[in-house]
């Protein structure tokens, strides 16, 4: 049994079901990210784990106990905001100690456990301080230690990063990983960024339209997604329309190019299908083990460092493909000839 799990989960307002019948299982100290984009649901969902709204139907047990009827400051879980939500009249330590004072907590072990997060943050010295003497970073840091104080069985993160620039958010996404398998408190990460999911998750709940369209680890999501919507939202995607040959051999024709693909399709003979390809699949040029060569034209060029970003004209569709910079290798000049290879069992058959 898991210990979070959420079964046939349902939440509208009015007329509009936001959440439809969710279910998820989470082990005692798994990372889970509910990835999606805005209005899909997956804060709602959140917010009924912790108790902020009461689904329609549905059940939420932690460690085997329903949840659904008890409030937020029953449930044992420590919630961190997007906005922070800091007490400004309170000092660093009173707000990172503000629930273990609920809790009846005695005021030395407060003060133990208090110096203890500040440690854990790595602001052991700024408990005199108060939230506006903090940069951005150091705010969320400290709502975190806020909601790790209290010891709950259940960590929620509703896009605690999406006010912070890029550079912070990159180093504090790795610190609140690293503070949670410390720990192994069981987690939620509530997200937008892709990047963000498929870098600190051990599972990816893509969701869409109130639905969990799929569920699996990083590298699942990422190179098997299951639906068009998940291919699509998550990394950068070719697409090509091919003819079907032969469904039960998985052979296709990509532009006058027979294919064989590594499984077979259930569409019949003469249908049209949509393959994909990540960028990083696809390469200039003829490789060993890339056996689908295919002509092109380079249309544009973009140079990101140690990574050049290639366009061309493809089989009828315009690609990009990814490159390393070299110092002795200029990149193609927009317009020139180009083949570019692949291997089948890179495609994606695109499906609902």
């Amino acid at each position: 049994m898991a210990f979070l799990d959420i079964e046939h989960l349902e939440k509208a307002f009015g007329i509009l079901r936001v959440v439809k019948d969710f279910n998820l299982g989470i082990q005692k100290g798994e990372f889970v990210s509910l990835l999606g984009p805005s209005g899909c649901g997956k804060t709602t969902v959140l917010r009924m784990v912790a108790g902020f709204e009461t689904p329609n139907s549905g059940a939420i047990r932690i460690d085997g106990k329903d949840v659904v009827n008890q409030r937020p400051n029953q449930r044992n879980i420590g919630m961190v905001f997007q906005a922070y939500a800091l007490f400004p009249n309170l000092t660093v330590a009173q707000n990172v100690g503000f629930g273990l004072k609920i809790k009846g907590v005695g005021r030395a072990d407060q003060d133990i456990r208090v110096a203890e997060m500040l440690r854990l943050i790595g602001l052991p010295d700024l408990g005199n301080r108060y939230p506006f003497q903090l940069s951005g970073g150091q705010q969320q840091r400290v709502a975190l230690a806020r909601a790790l104080a209290v010891k709950p069985s259940v960590l929620l993160l509703d896009e605690p990063l999406s006010a912070l620039d890029a550079k912070i958010r990159v180093s504090l996404r790795t610190e609140i990983r690293e503070i949670q398998q410390k720990l192994g408190i069981t987690t939620i990460f509530v997200t937008h960024d892709q990047e963000e999911a498929l870098s600190i998750s051990d599972r990816i709940v893509v969701m869409n339209g109130g639905i969990a369209e799929q569920v699996g680890a990083p590298f699942e999501i990422y190179n098997r997604p299951n639906t068009k919507f998940v291919a699509n939202f998550v990394g950068t995607l070719n697409t090509f329309d091919a003819a079907v040959l032969d469904p039960a051999a998985g052979r296709v024709s990509l532009a006058g190019t027979e294919i064989t693909l590594p499984q077979p399709l259930v569409s019949l003979t003469g249908d049209r299908i949509a393959l994909a390809l990540r960028p990083e699949a696809l390469h200039l040029g003829r490789f060993e083990g890339r056996e689908v060569v295919l002509p092109g034209v380079i249309t544009d060029v973009h140079f990101l460092g140690s990574v050049i970003r290639v366009r061309a004209d493809v089989a009828g569709a315009s690609v990009a493909l990814d490159t390393f910079n070299r110092a002795d290798t200029p990149p193609p000049p927009v317009g020139a000839a180009a083949e570019v290879s692949f291997s089948a069992a890179d495609l994606i058959v695109l499906g609902g």
